[in-house]
């Protein structure tokens, strides 16, 4: 389950009227279902040396994929049918983890708070263990 998107080598994901850039990639982006019908588009803009397609996957772009999923990610794994993420659910809060299902489509919290990077380091990478 992947899309693709179009991506300036500066940074940024090309939207919807084709002429801008957003930062992150959201709703309001350009997406393709294959690589060959983004290169069709490609070939009609200008400056095309400067645009790269990039593919975009739950483990690279979960936010996108889990509608559920709040907050700010900073790492993913994927292990059988979960992509698995530590969250900071807003700035400042205690992180945790999230359990993003790829069949269902549905996000559960872990009921642990962690208050440091460390620790959910380590919860993080015994995960599934």
């Amino acid at each position: 389950m992947s899309i693709f998107a179009l991506q300036s080598l500066a940074g940024g994901f090309l939207d919807e009227d084709l002429e801008h850039f957003n930062k992150y990639f959201d709703d309001w982006c350009i997406q393709f279902d294959s690589y060959e019908d983004a290169s069709l588009i490609v070939e009609t803009l200008e400056n095309q040396e400067a645009i790269d397609i990039v593919e975009i996957t739950p483990l690279s772009y979960p936010k996108y994929f889990f509608n559920d999923l709040q907050g700010t990610i900073h790492t993913t794994r994927q292990i059988d049918d979960k992509i698995v993420c530590v969250v900071e659910p807003y700035m400042g809060a205690s992180f945790r983890i999230a359990v993003c299902d790829l069949n269902t489509k549905k996000v559960r919290l872990s009921k642990t708070h962690y208050k440091n990077i460390p620790n959910v380091e380590s919860a993080f990478a015994n995960f599934g263990d």
